[in-house]
């Protein structure tokens, strides 16, 4: 997933989305959230779980900067 990817993602993402974005696969993804190891916070709603997508940009080094777009992203690897 790319860098424009992520900043257009809405404020919480469903497993796989947030699997994707981390590079790991679905099935993966639901382990480490079933033995709390997941690496970021996940938020169980019901019978679904959403991941806070603020949450995957900071493990991931991916500033979004007030103003949105492209030009105001940080992803990191120039710091």
């Amino acid at each position: 997933m790319g860098l424009e990817e992520l900043l257009a993602l809405p404020a919480t993402v469903n497993v796989t989305t947030a699997g994707r974005a981390l590079g790991i696969g679905r099935d993966k993804a639901y382990e480490l959230i079933r033995t709390g190891t997941f690496p970021v916070r996940t938020l169980p709603l019901g019978g679904t779980v959403r991941v806070p997508t603020a949450e995957l940009w900071k493990i991931l080094g991916v500033e979004r900067r007030r103003g949105g777009g492209g030009e105001n992203a940080k992803d990191g690897s120039d710091v």
